[in-house]
């Protein structure tokens, strides 16, 4: 979580939000033990030098903020919540909010997340500190402007002291094995949902004989003035 927030840190200091933080964009650079993680994929982040100027529903449905969903601006504080989602999953497995029809997203998992309902179920949290716990609830506050920076994200004890992986025996491993029979379908929804939402960058010419703009029209004038021989 140290290394996610440091990334995550350095975007909202040069004032980007990120707006697709989850797992999958996520990489490390080797397999080797000290390997650096690597924060990718930025198709949905944007500039965002003051407060409420993003409006665009940019999202990943497990990941999304409450007031994403909605129609009012938001800002950067969307990233923290993601963060909270994903910090939540690595320390149990799954996620806080989910459709139970396996779809991408469902009205009840919407009327979820807009009211920050979820719990810490045992067995799965019964090892996992009250300190933990709290960071989460504190990242998964529905009201932006309580939720927690990144500065308090990374000033928090349980932040500050495990750097590193901590030896608490996790279900995490157990519940993401369990789960692999219905993350195909899932993730065909969330696929589907996404390209939905990506920009068409795709660039469409018009053809010059058919355009009837003035200053291209001005130009042909002048050519064709150029062109005929003098008498």
């Amino acid at each position: 979580m140290h290394e996610i927030c440091v990334a995550v840190k350095y975007l909202h200091d040069s004032n980007i939000a990120h707006r697709d933080l989850k797992p999958e964009n996520l990489l490390y650079t080797s397999p080797h033990p000290n390997a650096i993680l690597k924060l990718t994929d930025f198709g949905f982040s944007k500039e965002t030098f003051i407060k409420d100027t993003l409006q665009t529903p940019c999202y990943t449905p497990y990941y999304v903020a409450p007031e994403v969903l909605g129609p009012e601006k938001y800002d950067k504080s969307c990233d923290i919540w993601s963060l909270g989602v994903i910090m939540y999953i690595l320390l149990c497995g799954f996620p806080p909010f989910y459709s139970n029809q396996g779809l991408a997203i469902s009205p009840g998992m919407k009327a979820r997340i807009r009211t920050g309902q979820y719990d810490f179920p045992n067995p799965e949290w019964k090892k996992v500190s009250q300190a933990a716990k709290d960071l989460i609830k504190g990242m998964l506050n529905v009201e932006p402007e309580k939720r927690l920076t990144i500065e308090q994200v990374m000033m928090n004890p349980w932040i500050r002291r495990y750097t590193e992986v901590p030896q608490t025996p996790l279900h995490t491993g157990r519940m993401l094995k369990e789960g692999e029979e219905i993350w195909p379908e899932v993730q065909e929804e969330m696929t589907r949902s996404l390209a939905n939402m990506r920009v068409d960058y795709e660039m469409h010419i018009k053809n010059l004989d058919s355009s009837n703009n003035a200053l291209l029209n001005k130009r042909r004038k002048r050519v064709e003035e150029k062109t005929v021989p003098k008498e």
